[in-house]
């Protein structure tokens, strides 16, 4: 492992064997994937040069990144299929490890660790992901008034965020739900639908999520609901809890 102080990049060698498609086609195959934190939330992955199987055409872009250096870009073609300005190389980089690497840039391709897709970004191998069934006692309320009251919740343990707290939906005021059009992505849990909740004629947009359809390590948390403890008041055990301070804040 090596780590840059001066911008906090960090790198380390991967044990899955990483795949990389374009429209079906294979760009890279590697069971020597590189995993760069160039930001301290989550790695993304580099690919060695010599397990790139498409063509890196050089585009004559540049971008220069304090802490990996000059970056040459590229675009990728493989057996008729482009992608402009897709991948990155860093020549002359003062983190050796960069040098003989590229870097694919992750939405522009189909990602595969083993044989499982990777959404979002690569998985962080000191992130984890624990859910414990608990009997505790979780109300939530907003503005005063409970929208929920659960004993059985699904408490969702997440290196780096605060704990959520899934509930089933009877335990939810599902009245005072209006759906959202909004969706996000979790590598480690998958897709959330979002709703909104209406009380006194005040919209509270996209406070509460669901897993429909988790991937398979999260499965314990199908079809609960989660509100967000960074905008509600939530008691455990009739003790209120402090709001936390998150990106979600």
């Amino acid at each position: 492992m090596s780590d840059d102080k001066r911008g906090r990049v960090r790198t380390e060698s991967g044990q899955k064997r990483v795949r990389v498609y374009l429209g079906g086609r294979l760009v890279a195959d590697t069971l020597r994937p590189l995993l760069v934190w160039e930001l301290p939330y989550y790695p993304t992955y580099y690919v060695p040069l010599t397990d790139v199987l498409a063509d890196l055409e050089p585009n004559g872009a540049d971008e220069h990144s304090p802490s990996r250096g000059e970056g040459t870009g590229y675009d990728v073609a493989v057996d008729g299929a482009r992608a402009d300005g897709a991948a990155l190389r860093y020549l002359d980089s003062p983190l050796p490890d960069l040098k003989d690497a590229v870097r694919l840039d992750f939405a522009a391709f189909d990602w595969f660790e083993e044989d499982e897709p990777i959404i979002v970004h690569p998985r962080d191998p000191y992130s984890r992901v624990d859910i414990l069934g608990s009997s505790r006692n979780v109300r939530v309320e907003i503005d005063g008034v409970t929208v929920a009251d659960s004993s059985s919740p699904r408490i969702l343990f997440e290196t780096g965020l605060p704990a959520r707290y899934y509930l089933p939906l009877p335990d939810v005021r599902t009245d005072l739900l209006t759906p959202s059009d909004t969706h996000t992505s979790c590598p480690y849990k998958g897709t959330a639908d979002y709703w909104h909740v209406r009380l006194d004629g005040k919209e509270h947009r996209d406070i509460v999520w669901i897993y429909r359809t988790p991937l398979p390590e999260s499965q314990k948390i199908a079809g609960l609901a989660c509100f967000y403890n960074e905008k509600v008041d939530i008691y455990l055990d009739g003790v209120r809890q402090d709001r936390p301070r998150t990106p979600f804040s």
